[in-house]
């Protein structure tokens, strides 16, 4: 289907671009939100006669979200889950869950433009976009941990599950250096009999004496 963008939609165009898309995507996506309009006569007179308006509107908006911008822009949110020993949550991260933890820091901002591909599934910082406008966009950190000491831990950089790998296995490792020292021991041991062995002075056989 053709369509005419009443504003700049990423990776298909800007304002007034006429654009060939997928039905299904026009009618529920762009149409409905009113982001584009079918392009047919009537439409493209309409859409010329209010152009100037449109990109006004447009500019206008775009101005208030550059100033919401810098109230959101890098911002980190926190977000306390149960998680396995692998990291995996045990449920995800929502679109709706990082609203509430932006609004709850002072940033507003609506569910539609958390750019959230699929919801986030394992702890760890996560870089997620948020649309404030079409041609404004900024990146915040949600930071998904099991307690407020990993999350502590993760905003320094430090890689939580690495790190308990680690310390689970320092024990382990412990336990079995004495048994690998045996191990190497018990060879060296073996040649050191073996060389007293041949230097000792054989015994004198029965012609011999």
């Amino acid at each position: 289907m053709e369509v005419i963008l009443l504003e700049r939609v990423e990776k298909l165009g800007g304002i007034g671009d006429v654009v060939n898309v997928k039905n299904g995507f026009a009618r529920n996506y762009l149409l409905p939100n009113k982001k584009a309009l079918r392009a047919n006569e009537s439409n493209r007179k309409v859409f010329e006669a209010n152009r100037a308006k449109i990109e006004a509107d447009n500019a206008d908006r775009r101005t208030d979200a550059e100033k919401a911008a810098k109230g959101v822009d890098g911002k980190t949110v926190k977000l306390i889950r149960q998680a396995s020993n692998t990291g995996q949550l045990y449920g995800s991260v929502s679109a709706r869950d990082i609203v509430e933890a932006l609004e709850a820091e002072g940033a507003k901002v609506t569910k539609s433009q958390v750019v959230l591909d699929r919801p986030i599934k394992n702890i760890g910082v996560h870089d997620v976009k948020v649309a404030l406008h079409p041609e404004v966009a900024v990146t915040v950190k949600v930071n998904v941990a099991r307690s407020p000491e990993e999350a502590d831990l993760q905003a320094q950089g430090v890689d939580v599950l690495a790190q308990m790998f680690e310390d689970e296995a320092a024990p382990a490792a412990e336990e079995l250096a004495p048994e690998a020292a045996e191990e190497a021991a018990a060879p060296a041991e073996a040649e050191a009999e073996v060389e007293a062995e041949a230097s000792e002075p054989a015994e004198a056989t029965e012609d011999e004496q």
